[in-house]
């Protein structure tokens, strides 16, 4: 079940790891300790609002449910039990909210894309959460065979609290484009990791887009299983007052001639009272490791947030870990600040009013984003969206 290439470390051990990619791996919760707010990876996320999903005293008691669209000929749905020996080949749990999902579901979802198959329009999957005051644990696993091509979006709605482990498998030659959507109520709390493998010469387009619950954490991990995989990762994300959206990146260059780019965006919005319980904040961690051996790296990741209001609070820490001199490129960019002035000043000179020239800076704030993803439906369900965040603020 376990994926051999994936680093083991000793659990417990108070040795740091050698470098991010040194993980420690497992499936069984019990061989994490619960973490702490001292650990770098946990030292931005309140714990008090987890539920009890990182020390085990939450329990499974809804279920969440979900369905597939959009599967045509060459794609096949199956819904498998936890012995399914497939599961667990994108990538093993390497936190304990992870192995405590891992270890808690009943059934998966896998979404198998045929050999040579090219699907015409998006396969749509979409969980509805287990409800309000519920917890519910599960399992998706996104399969494309060898010169395989398809759209999936992977959208997720409703209310409760959902942890989860989504595997994107992309086998030789194999193209995927995944949109993630969390449109969850206010009151959700949402946890997942999405283990993302790549096969020679793949590519995939992975796009997260965070605009509701209450807390939601999402840790990507891309590694490489051949040479010639080409990954970007695309991030919209909206933070209104009271939210707490946290995205932790990891990319694993373990393999020569393989490319990545990472680009996220996001805005916030906070309760200008002043109310700490009312901040809006997010994270973005974004860790891209170069191994000796990943010679041929071409790499490059970017974050960028805006704030709109007081109270609101953007922590960005780009990191890039380089084990060898020959590669094609590698950096990264961050910035967090408000309105630029400029473009203010430059449109209202032309007679546009302030408002109207504030939703404009926006809109092209996200743009580049937005007009990356193939499916138009989801382009003006994420602009009218971003609209009605921006009804809210005034902007």
């Amino acid at each position: 079940m376990a994926d051999p290439t994936i680093p083991v470390s000793v659990p417990g051990s108070t040795v740091a790891p050698v470098n991010k990619g040194e993980l420690f791996t497992s499936f069984d919760v019990e061989a994490f300790e619960v973490p702490s707010s001292r650990e770098e990876a946990w030292r931005f996320t309140p714990f008090r609002r987890l539920r009890g999903l990182h020390d085990g005293s939450a329990t499974a008691d809804g279920q969440a449910t979900v369905s597939v669209t959009g599967a045509g000929d060459g794609v096949t749905v199956e819904t498998v039990g936890r012995d399914d020996k497939r599961l667990g080949q994108g990538g093993v749990p390497f936190d304990r909210i992870a192995a405590q999902a891992y270890s808690c579901f009943d059934e998966a979802t896998v979404v198998t894309v045929a050999r040579e198959v090219e699907v015409a329009d998006p396969i749509v999957v979409t969980l509805e959460g287990p409800g309000v005051d519920k917890t519910a644990f599960g399992h998706v696993q996104i399969r494309l065979e060898a010169f395989a091509r398809a759209v999936v979006v992977l959208d997720q709605k409703g209310s409760g609290t959902y942890a989860e482990n989504v595997e994107f498998i992309v086998d030789d030659q194999a193209a995927l484009t995944v949109v993630n959507v969390h449109d969850w109520a206010d009151d959700a709390v949402h946890v997942a990791t999405h283990h993302i493998k790549v096969g020679r010469d793949s590519v995939l387009r992975h796009f997260a887009i965070s605009l509701g619950g209450d807390l939601v954490r999402l840790s990507p991990l891309v590694r490489y299983a051949a040479p010639g995989g080409d990954v970007e990762l695309w991030g919209l994300y909206f933070a209104d007052a009271g939210q707490h959206l946290e995205q932790r990146l990891l990319i694993d260059h373990n393999q020569p001639n393989c490319r990545s780019n990472v680009v996220y965006k996001g805005a916030l919005q906070g309760d200008p009272s002043g109310d700490r319980s009312r901040e809006a904040h997010t994270v973005w961690i974004g860790d891209v490791l170069i191994r000796p051996e990943a010679e041929g790296t071409d790499t490059f990741e970017l974050n960028r947030n805006l704030l709109l209001t007081d109270n609101a609070r953007a922590d960005s820490v780009p990191n890039l870990e380089i084990e060898t001199g020959e590669i094609v490129g590698a950096g990264h960019a961050s910035a967090t600040g408000r309105f630029d002035d400029e473009q203010l000043f430059y449109l209202q000179a032309r007679g546009i009013p302030e408002d109207q020239a504030r939703r404009l800076v926006i809109r092209g704030f996200f743009g580049e984003v937005i007009a990356k993803i193939t499916v138009p439906e989801l382009r003006e369900r994420l602009s009218a969206a971003i609209e009605h965040e921006l009804e809210i603020s005034g902007a």
